[in-house]
């Protein structure tokens, strides 16, 4: 699918770590690949403990019941697809997609059943697919908001639900410097404690700078809208964690 003359990005090309988009995929996919064994402890660690049970908790809330069928882009290490397995029961249908052969081997090992490799962007599947969509704090990674919403959008069954979790810097400055110093130095120090320590700290490090310099929600909320979304939404947890949800 083409692109619009100008992308929507979620945030600037981030310079000092590549120079343009092409070298910025390759870039993130290698960065994935390589420190996916580590992927896991690590945001577990981040999130102390309590990042399993607030996806889990998400899903029932966007309204993901047995027996449906959803597509979890960007999937990962797989933990939001293993928790819609559980829900959606032996009747439903969850499919987990990657770029990262390194995530998608991890997503594997975890028992998501179904995978495949492939980019928000450009979804291999026919329209009006699935009941439910839903990404888990990559939004980040895409290339264009604008692409990847009408993906979604046409991904979705007439009612469909659509349900993306993200990380918003909080609004006070005091706030927004705690979390600075919580994730943009101590969680990259942890990192570089795993088995590809390098990777995994420059990836930690990576990871804060696209959340601070995301577009705000607002923007978000209005390419939704744009890409034909109804009942469009933002919830906040903690000042800080947003789920989007939205309805085709």
């Amino acid at each position: 699918m083409a692109t619009d003359p100008a992308p929507l990005r979620p945030h600037p090309l981030l310079t000092h770590y590549y120079s343009d988009e092409e070298t910025r995929r390759r870039q993130v996919q290698a960065w994935f690949d390589e420190s996916a064994p580590d992927y896991d402890w690590i945001t577990q660690a981040m999130s102390f403990g309590s990042g399993n049970w607030y996806r889990r908790q998400a899903l029932l809330r966007a309204g993901l019941a047995p027996g449906m069928s959803t597509l979890d882009v960007a999937c990962g290490t797989g933990v939001l697809a293993a928790h819609a397995q559980e829900i959606a029961g032996p009747d439903g249908l969850v499919l987990g997609l990657d770029p990262s052969t390194g995530m998608l081997r991890q997503a594997r090992g975890r028992g998501v059943r179904r995978l495949v490799r492939a980019v928000a962007e450009a979804l291999p599947f026919p329209d009006a697919r699935f009941d439910m969509l839903t990404m888990g704090y990559a939004l980040r990674h895409v290339t264009d908001l604008k692409t990847t919403f009408r993906e979604y959008h046409r991904m979705l069954k007439p009612g469909g639900r659509l349900l993306i979790l993200e990380i918003t810097t909080p609004r006070s400055w005091l706030s927004h410097r705690a979390f600075s110093l919580y994730l943009g130095t101590l969680v990259p120090l942890l990192a570089r404690l795993g088995r590809r320590g390098r990777t995994s700290r420059v990836l930690m490090r990576y990871y804060w700078e696209t959340i601070e310099h995301c577009v705000e929600p607002q923007v978000i909320l209005s390419a939704l809208a744009e890409a034909g979304f109804s009942r469009v939404e933002r919830r906040v947890e903690k000042g800080m964690l947003s789920d989007y949800t939205a309805i085709r």
